[in-house]
């Protein structure tokens, strides 16, 4: 039997390669994004090992995010630690860490647009300076020396086209405005990754530029002989109790660990999707393996009469799927390595910030992908397998249709308990909102998915029965042709369009969320601002420059300024939003209780928030600054409605973030950078010319945006519209599978039908009608997998967006274009993929094909 079985494989050589395509086809995408996420956490894995090198304690603020720059990273740690930190026993050297995030133009003149990698500048240290013992490699050129000098990585110098003897301009943190500089040299850096950019200054320049006088984003420290880094950083964990004290090797751990972390989940989504390639590649195996048994009944059934057993014929069909299984899984890793290669090219090409590296393929994604596209193979066959083995030899020898009216009306009935039971938890989750919601809409969505898997041939007369008729009709015989194919094996018609479901109903989902998301900002931006105009740089963050660059722009009627920073309330982490102006004329604020208008000692704060913290109009609230070292008191003086709004959070005056960070000694100027600016035009100026007016005097700053409400929207939609673009295209892949799947299991029909069609053929039947009744056959499949895609795909998304009302999406949108256009598409889709087993069936001569039979 075992020879059987392996003759039998390359006897039909074009049936084993449908076979090993629907495996393939099963196991490249979930290959493709093990591979994909191994890569990147290799590449991170290379650069972690960087971090910190030569650094034996690092001392930077336990509550703040991000390491200094514009407005949003926050104040960093006081100089003055740096002095209590020398006059610890063991420290050998003290080093303030001087770096901020930069913004330039490119050798051509053009503003460099952020990639998602950083675009920092610091100090050039020489070797003897650096904590880190190898010191920074200049590869060309000179070290900078003095004002306007500055050294760039190479990977920048060549993608910006900034060689040394170029010069540019760049936008610092601390800089009163913009900065001619030229670049005098060019060093290699390990931290290297797609869109990096690290500009060096002179450290007296650097500290001009990045620096406040007061504060550090953080401070290295270098150990004595004899002190070992965990002695040291207890030493000064105990001298500094308000901040956080780490080893290098702890900070490189961190660093490591926040990397997986957003990994993760970039690892979920892609498995995500990988499992749902999977799903509907085992769906497309099932219904190869189903035909290829059902269209060997014969053979197996002669192989029962002359003696073989039970176990032998379904052991002979495992043994071929098992083989299926091997072949179609290595070459499944294959096409997802270069799947991942390709992934990994265009994010690359997008400047979306990854670290170069090379291609990693663990063994563990080589055993996983083996093992799961060979066991689902081998399972997927071992069903029909079987169901094969217990048909009477006699029985199987004669002709076989269609699954029973009575075990289609069986399944309908167990597919209407799971839609009715489906439907009853989505109305559940309808009275919820929140995570457990969205949880229970997951639940019901798998449900739906089982009730369509079980009791879809139940549908197909229903569904096809009227539909197909006025869609064959113009096709005469061919036309009638295709549909009867269509409707006697329903059970073949629901797996082969299941694919297509899954498909449609997850862009669907994905059509309907984006389309309600859009809806929720545009009419959160329409009801919760009242400015005509924002000021805002949300690449990089407000240089404080532009609030003297607008100084004087006629026709400016009020002017309020944002601030954010982080905060401690006790020992919880918290954003404040400070406010110099008036906050009413920013955002439509919905009083709850007390008064909105913002004072000084005073603290706004929207109602959940209040109820979380147990706060009403009167509390007294510490507010703490990210570093422990200052804090505000404060009295809540009002409370607003968050729900649904462009505003969360405590609100405070300005003057209040000077108590939390106060100015350097002998300095003015707040360390707390602006956020934004909002801006209404006085009487009788036009907002259109005021914006021309605006965008004209903060051009040189690079970095800052000036919008109007429609920017605003638009910049949302730009952002929604990429995340769906992602999506869609992971779909595609999907949708691929799915056009694929039906080409697979026509071509294995036409040739499970080849006595049916030269009899055809004989009595009369021409080519082209041979193929237009495979092309009609094709279409209603596919007609009927995106119906209930979409059904499925607009119900779920509708209950998604209902479950996540809680969090913003206040307007649900069903995105009828969209869904018109699928359904229309997937008729097209259908003749599409009917081409190649249509032209195969019209070639099928008539009476070789009856004496096959």
């Amino acid at each position: 039997m075992r020879r059987v079985a392996l003759r039998n494989l390359m006897a039909h050589k074009g049936r084993l390669v449908l076979t090993v395509l629907s495996v393939l086809l099963g196991t490249s995408f979930i290959a493709g994004s093990m591979v994909f996420t191994g890569t990147l956490s290799k590449a991170f894995d290379g650069i972690s090992d960087q971090i910190a090198v030569g650094v034996d304690a690092r001392v930077s603020p336990k509550n703040a995010q991000g390491q200094g720059g514009f407005g949003p990273a926050g104040p960093g740690v006081p100089l003055a630690v740096a002095d209590e930190v020398k006059a610890v026993p063991g420290v050998r050297v003290v080093a303030p860490a001087i770096t901020g995030t930069i913004a330039l133009r490119d050798g051509n003149g053009d503003v460099v647009a952020p990639t998602g990698a950083p675009q920092v500048g610091g100090a050039y240290l020489p070797p003897g300076e650096n904590l880190d013992p190898s010191g920074l490699k200049l590869t060309a050129g000179r070290a900078p020396s003095g004002p306007n000098e500055m050294v760039l990585n190479d990977s920048a110098a060549d993608r910006l086209k900034l060689p040394v003897g170029a010069r540019t301009t760049i936008v610092a943190p601390h800089s009163p405005g913009p900065v001619d500089v030229t670049v005098v040299g060019t060093y290699s850096v390990s931290i290297d990754s797609g869109g990096y950019v690290g500009a060096l200054f002179a450290k007296d320049e650097a500290q001009k530029l990045f620096g406040d006088g007061a504060t550090a984003p953080y401070i290295d420290i270098g150990a004595a002989q004899g002190t070992t880094p965990e002695q040291l950083r207890d030493s000064l964990a105990a001298k500094l109790p308000e901040l956080k004290v780490q080893t290098g090797a702890e900070v490189r751990q961190e660093f490591e660990d926040t990397i997986n972390q957003g990994l993760s989940f970039l690892n979920y989504f892609l498995v995500a999707f990988g499992l749902i390639g999977l799903l509907v590649g085992v769906f497309i195996i099932y219904n190869t393996f189903s035909m290829l048994v059902a269209q060997r009944l014969s053979e197996l059934a002669l192989l029962r009469a002359i003696g073989a057993s039970r176990g032998q014929v379904r052991n002979s069909v495992v043994l071929e799927a098992l083989v299926v299984g091997v072949v179609g899984s290595a070459l499944g890793l294959a096409v997802g390595i270069g799947l991942a290669v390709l992934l990994r090219t265009a994010v690359t090409a997008a400047g979306a910030g990854f670290p170069d590296g090379g291609l990693s393929v663990s063994p563990s994604v080589i055993v996983t992908v083996m093992v799961v596209g060979t066991v689902v193979t081998v399972i997927s066959a071992l069903i029909p397998a079987v169901r094969a083995s217990r048909v009477p030899p006699v029985a199987a020898m004669r002709a076989q249709d269609g699954g029973s009216a009575a075990s289609v009306m069986v399944r309908g009935a167990v597919g209407a308990a799971l839609l009715l039971c489906s439907l009853a938890l989505l109305f559940v989750a309808t009275t919820e909102v929140g995570a457990g919601a969205a949880i229970v809409v997951g639940i019901a969505g798998f449900g739906l998915i089982l009730a369509v898997v079980i009791g879809g041939p139940a549908l197909v007369a229903p569904l096809l029965g009227g539909v197909g008729r006025v869609l064959a009709a113009p096709f005469g015989p061919a036309g009638r042709l295709g549909r009867t194919n269509v409707m006697r094996n329903p059970q073949r018609t629901t797996a082969t369009a299941f694919a297509l479901v899954i498909g449609v109903a997850l862009v669907g989902v994905i059509g309907t969320l984006g389309a309600s998301m859009q809806k929720s900002i545009d009419a959160q931006v329409d009801s919760g601002i009242r400015s005509d105009l924002v000021l805002q740089a949300p690449s990089l963050g407000m240089p404080p420059a532009a609030l003297t660059a607008i100084e004087g722009v006629p026709g400016i009627g009020t002017k309020t300024v944002l601030y954010g920073v982080p905060a401690r309330v006790g020992d919880d982490r918290v954003s404040v939003l400070g406010v110099d102006g008036d906050v009413t004329s920013v955002f439509n604020l919905t009083r709850a209780s007390g008064d909105l208008t913002l004072r000084a000692g005073g603290m706004l704060v929207d109602d959940r928030t209040a109820r979380e913290r147990g706060w009403g109009v009167g509390s007294k609230v510490a507010l703490g600054s990210a570093v422990g070292r200052e804090k505000a008191a404060v009295t809540v003086t009002g409370i607003y409605e968050g729900k649904g709004g462009m505003l969360s959070g405590p609100v405070v005056a300005a003057p209040d973030l000077n108590v939390l960070y106060p100015p350097a000694r002998g300095s003015s100027s707040p360390i707390v950078t602006p956020q934004s600016v909002y801006i209404n035009a006085a009487e009788g100026t036009s907002v259109e010319a005021l914006k021309e007016r605006l965008r004209e005097s903060v051009k040189p700053l690079l970095v800052v945006n000036v919008d109007d409400q429609q920017d605003l929207k638009d910049q949302a939609g730009q952002a929604i519209t990429a995340m769906m673009g992602v999506l869609y295209a992971l779909l595609g892949l999907a949708v691929v599978i799915a056009i694929l799947g039906i080409i697979n299991t026509l071509a294995l029909s036409v040739v499970e039908r080849r006595r049916e069609i030269g009899m055809l053929r004989a009595i009369g039947l021409v080519r082209g009608q041979v193929r237009r009744s495979i092309y009609l056959e094709s279409m209603l499949i596919a007609v009927f997998g995106a119906a209930l895609g979409l059904v499925l795909g607009v119900l779920l998304g509708v209950s998604l967006v209902n479950a996540l009302r809680d969090e913003g999406l206040g307007s649900v949108v069903v995105p009828w274009p969209t869904v018109i256009v699928m359904l229309v598409a997937s008729a097209f889709v259908g003749v599409g993929a009917a081409i190649l087993p249509a032209i195969r069936a019209a070639r099928t001569p008539p009476l070789a094909a009856i004496a096959e039979g």
